[in-house]
């Protein structure tokens, strides 16, 4: 299957049947739900770990169990499934998918070469929600934060903020997930033994785990599900058991009336145990972010009908065991395995195992895949991403996150071997994402759905309060494990911040240098310079005027293609760009000169084609261009200064039915020897082509047979004498040191090195 093919069928979810939807729900299982699924192997544990003693009375276990309850069903059930989904952005989901949305809908994105045109694609603002009135508080908001640019970067770092934690929850859930796991041997050792056996297996798991991404999901994908299905089944079925064999009245815990209790009796102990009762809710934002493979539906129904269930069964089943048993050993005292029947241990140690791999390995994708959504949209330094699958577009692997997050996820099970420190680590992670999506949930229901205000703030202040008291409960614990993601997101934030400000200078550099299009005019049709055959593509960013880098190149050198093209690959706050929408192409100066300005539009989760597909493309769609002339196609009528005249929204070859249209003579032989340089023309229906059109047409075939020359800047940035000393380390330090160490934009990397001319500059800021 193609992959934009792919994407746009994926796009299509509303319209799917029941069998569709429930097939959706089951593989959910496995991509999703794996990372929830596991937490009951060490909420009790890191629960009770605290000062909270375990009276005869039962007090604590009833009350730890209602808040276990009511916390799933307030925060992954009513805020995730019910509300927080409908706010997916064409299809996507998580963190930066909301802030994508606030900037369609608001102009608070930071992204420098945006247009007009970029509004007129049909995934731009097909989520709103009707139209606010021009004076509500809806409009006055919008018109606050576009204004103030302070505010727009306040944003911007919340939602790499984010994005950082979710990052450190990559860190740290796979190393929980797999050490609680492997921790059921202690049930069949002695202590000594155990020791030497615990971290070193969680360790070859995990190693096993990173090494085996370079393969992708999709080879074993199809056993993900079925693991998580018997995994739920397992810890449902022993939670009945308990609950029927021990404690048949443990329902009666459900009522929030043991909340109150529990926090009476325990005081600031049960506040601080409340960060070990926030790990029961891990994975929720893994229901958002995995939009983008599911719809909503299948996500709702697989969570209410299955996991939901499971997990209060087991959560039940747990403390029904452990009301009728005060007398445990302090070592084993509130273990997941201590609950499971002895005769069963062994089988559900493998099936914990495996549902635990299965866990981290959905967030370790969902890593790879906002990472690459971050780079897509210039806020974080370009890295290799490499597509595991040709039928599902979100599954990429990042070999060098991959190390890294395998580098820091050994560390954590080394430094820490205790569930506890990493439970306080991964839950202020946790609980800080949720907390950034509360905030950008409160603005998306005002800017976007244009809901009343009170709404927007009854929304934030109550799932707020929940989130912010478990949020202070985990920060108590900061030299207790929970300084491990506050360290990993300075760091990481400290990487987004500095690449995007770099980029943003740069821009700006470029845009105040560019060349204007009447200097171009001024030289007449000549030019004033010598033109070689063939087609030159000139790689710039900017989507208007004249790249510097051109007149330096002609500077030095007075003779460019008899085909030129100002080519400027850019993403847009979409998930997707359709085909059909994908090339923006117009005029520089008169027909004569044969200058194009071509715009590729992709979306921050879209496929770049290969670089014969991409020139088959792009010389398609100036061929297109040309034979629709002015009116034939959807026009955006930009700025001649800003943008080169009217551009032309034109379809990339695979959205048509195209006609072979050999332009020019040549003999059979020579055919069958350009056939891989065959450009393959659109014949069109309603008029013929007029003779202006058809030559230059056919000076465009020639052109392209002779070949196709990269013409590609390499900038070099360095502060301008008397900056502070601040902007200095952020730019010749900071920056340029990412930038050495990171990789090419895609453009330049598929260009062929024998075709390829880098013209180099240094930039002052």
């Amino acid at each position: 299957m193609d992959l934009e093919r792919g994407i746009l069928q994926n796009s299509s979810k509303g319209k799917e049947s029941w069998k569709t939807v429930l097939t959706l729900a089951y593989q959910s299982l496995g991509v999703v739900y794996g990372e929830i699924s596991t937490s009951p192997l060490y909420v009790y544990r890191n629960t009770f770990a605290e000062d909270i003693g375990h009276s005869e009375t039962n007090e604590e276990i009833y009350g730890v169990l209602s808040l276990v309850f009511w916390t799933l069903t307030l925060v992954p059930l009513v805020k995730y499934v019910f509300i927080v989904l409908r706010a997916d952005d064409n299809g996507e989901g998580g963190t930066f998918a909301l802030y994508s949305l606030l900037c369609r809908h608001a102009k608070v994105g930071l992204l420098p070469n945006c247009q007009l045109a970029d509004e007129e694609l049909s995934e731009y603002k097909n989520h709103s929600c009707g139209v606010a009135a021009e004076r509500s508080l809806a409009s006055s908001l919008k018109t606050l934060l576009e204004r103030h640019k302070v505010l727009q970067r306040i944003l911007l770092v919340l939602a790499l903020l984010g994005t950082c934690m979710v990052i450190g929850v990559g860190v740290l859930k796979p190393a929980i997930s797999v050490f609680s796991a492997v921790s059921g041997l202690e049930l069949s050792m002695s202590k000594e033994h155990h020791r030497y056996v615990e971290v070193p297996g969680a360790c070859i798991i995990l190693i096993g785990l990173f090494a085996l991404q370079r393969y992708g999901t999709n080879r074993v994908g199809f056993l993900f599900a079925p693991i998580v299905c018997v995994w739920l089944f397992c810890i449902s079925a022993i939670g009945l058991y308990n609950i029927f064999y021990w404690n048949p009245h443990v329902y009666k815990a459900l009522s929030p009336y043991y909340v109150f209790q529990f926090l009476k009796k325990t005081r600031r102990g049960g506040w601080m145990a409340l960060g070990g009762i926030l790990l029961c809710i891990t994975g929720s934002e893994a229901m958002f972010a995995g939009l983008g493979h599911f719809s909503q539906l299948s996500i709702k129904i697989a969570f209410t009908s299955l996991v939901y269930p499971s997990l209060v069964l087991a959560y039940m089943g747990q403390a029904a065991y452990f009301s009728r048993h005060h007398d445990v050993e302090q070592e084993y005292h509130f273990g997941f395995y201590v609950s499971v029947p002895e005769k069963l241990r062994w089988p559900v140690l493998v099936i914990a195992i495996l549902a635990a791999v299965v866990g981290s390995q959905s967030i370790i994708t969902g890593t790879f895949s906002i990472i690459r959504q971050c780079s897509a949209l210039s806020c974080f330094p370009r890295v290799k991403v490499v597509h595991t699958s040709s039928k599902i577009h979100g599954q990429v692997y990042i070999p060098e996150i991959n190390w890294l997050l395998m580098l820091l996820c050994l560390a954590v099970t080394i430094g820490f071997r205790d569930t506890k420190l990493m439970g306080n680590a991964s839950g202020l992670a946790v609980v800080s994402v949720m907390l950034v999506t509360s905030c950008l949930m409160s603005l998306v229901i005002v800017i976007c759905w244009h809901k009343n205000v009170v709404l927007a703030v009854g929304f934030v202040l109550f799932f707020g309060s929940i989130e912010a008291l478990f949020f202070s409960a985990s920060v108590m614990k900061f030299f207790e494990g929970a300084w491990v993601p506050v360290a990993l997101a300075f760091v990481f934030l400290s990487v987004m911040c500095v690449w995007h400000y770099g980029t943003l200078k740069k821009y700006e550099f470029d845009v105040q240098n560019k060349v204007s299009i009447s200097w171009l005019l001024s030289l007449g049709p000549s030019l004033g310079f010598a033109r070689v055959r063939g087609i030159g593509l000139v790689h710039t960013e900017l989507v208007s005027g004249i790249p510097a880098i051109f007149s330096h190149f002609v500077t030095n050198l007075p003779a460019f293609h008899q085909v030129l093209v100002f080519l400027c690959i850019k993403h847009v706050p979409v998930p997707h760009v359709k085909p059909e929408e994908r090339f923006l192409v117009g005029r520089v100066g008169p027909r004569d000169f044969r200058i194009y300005r071509c715009i590729v539009r992709y979306g921050y989760h879209d496929v770049h084609k290969d670089d014969n597909e991409f020139e088959k493309d792009l010389v398609c769609s100036i061929a297109k261009f040309i034979q629709a002339g002015s009116g034939g196609c959807n026009s955006s009528n930009d700025d001649p200064e800003k943008g080169g005249g009217n551009m032309t929204v034109v379809g990339s070859c695979s959205t048509s039915h195209p006609v072979d249209a050999e332009l020019g003579e040549s003999s059979e032989s020579e055919r069958v020897m350009k056939a891989k340089k065959r450009v393959r023309f659109i014949v069109p229906e309603s008029p013929k082509i007029d003779t202006g059109a058809m030559e230059e047409l056919k000076e465009l075939m020639e052109a392209r047979e002779v070949g196709v020359a990269y013409i590609l800047g390499q900038s070099y940035m360095r502060v301008k004498p008397g900056s502070s000393m601040l902007k200095k380390l952020v730019i010749n330090f900071g920056y340029e040191f990412l930038r050495k160490n990171s990789r090419e934009p895609s453009s330049v990397l598929s260009a062929p090195h024998a075709s390829s001319l880098e013209v180099g500059m240094m930039y002052h800021v």
